[in-house]
């Protein structure tokens, strides 16, 4: 079900920091027990495009309500386009129904749009052991997003492998829109950098 629109329900769980919504992990403080364990099993789900992390270290899993009769699972998507969304639906509803939680539907909310700010301190970790460079903060200016920076030469990034800055990008698009081809001079080792958005 695709509805922009916000829920109203019995029970209601913000993520668990309770400001950025989507930073959700187990222990999400939640009124009601079956949203609580929505939340231990979304932290299990993985992204389809990097499975390293899942869905609720990314911050797409914005909130979990409780409307008695279903679970509505809200999600943002990373981008409006992002062809991983159908897929991401698909798995956290299946994964829902696995655990016996009963009924479930996502809802999409596509604002206030998904930044890598709402990435986690995990998730952040998780991507880097896994070889992608995480990303840096987002810009809180409101500035159009680049997916080619306005300097000729980007920053330089550490490579996930050795460590040495020594590194030139590539590609400015990689495996998806979001990341971008790098390579290390050193260790002569490709790696990919996840984009601030």
């Amino acid at each position: 079900m695709r509805n922009d629109s916000p829920s109203s329900g019995v029970y209601t769980s913000r993520s668990p920091e309770g400001i950025a919504p989507g930073l959700g992990r187990p222990g999400a403080p939640a009124l009601g027990t079956r949203v609580q364990a929505a939340w231990r099993v979304l932290a299990g789900v993985p992204d389809p495009e990097v499975p390293a992390v899942s869905v609720c270290d990314l911050g797409i899993v914005r909130d979990i309500v409780d409307h008695d009769d279903v679970l509505e699972i809200v999600l943002t998507p990373t981008y409006s386009g992002c062809p991983a969304t159908e897929v991401i639906e698909h798995d956290i509803l299946q994964a829902i129904a696995a655990a016996g939680l009963g009924l479930a539907r996502a809802t999409l909310r596509r604002a206030p749009a998904w930044t890598t700010d709402w990435i986690s301190a995990e998730g952040r970790a998780k991507l880097l052991a896994y070889g992608i460079v995480p990303p840096g903060p987002a810009s809180n200016a409101e500035v159009p997003i680049r997916f080619f920076p306005r300097t000729l030469t980007p920053l330089p990034l550490s490579c996930p492998r050795c460590g040495s800055q020594h590194t030139e990008r590539l590609a400015a698009f990689g495996s998806t829109a979001c990341k971008a081809t790098w390579r290390c001079l050193d260790c002569q080792e490709p790696f990919e950098h996840f984009k601030p958005i």
